[in-house]
């Protein structure tokens, strides 16, 4: 279940990053990986259950979850 929550605040995560960075299409996975790491380190809109669900996940861990979409 904490899965499924994972990608449904890292996806969450991505369309409000894309908001700002229109560019997203074109760039690496590892980039978007990078936003989307310091995003969830930052706090960017996350209460305090999903922030500590996105807590442990690192550059990679985003990397494979945004590969599975």
């Amino acid at each position: 279940m904490d899965s499924v929550k994972r990608k449904q605040l890292i996806d969450r995560l991505l369309h409000d990053i894309s908001r700002t960075h229109g560019d997203l299409y074109y760039q690496p996975t590892s980039a978007i990986a990078l936003l989307i790491h310091k995003s969830i380190q930052n706090g960017a809109a996350l209460n305090a259950d999903e922030k500590a669900l996105l807590a442990s996940l690192s550059q990679r861990d985003i990397e494979v979850l945004l590969s599975l979409h």
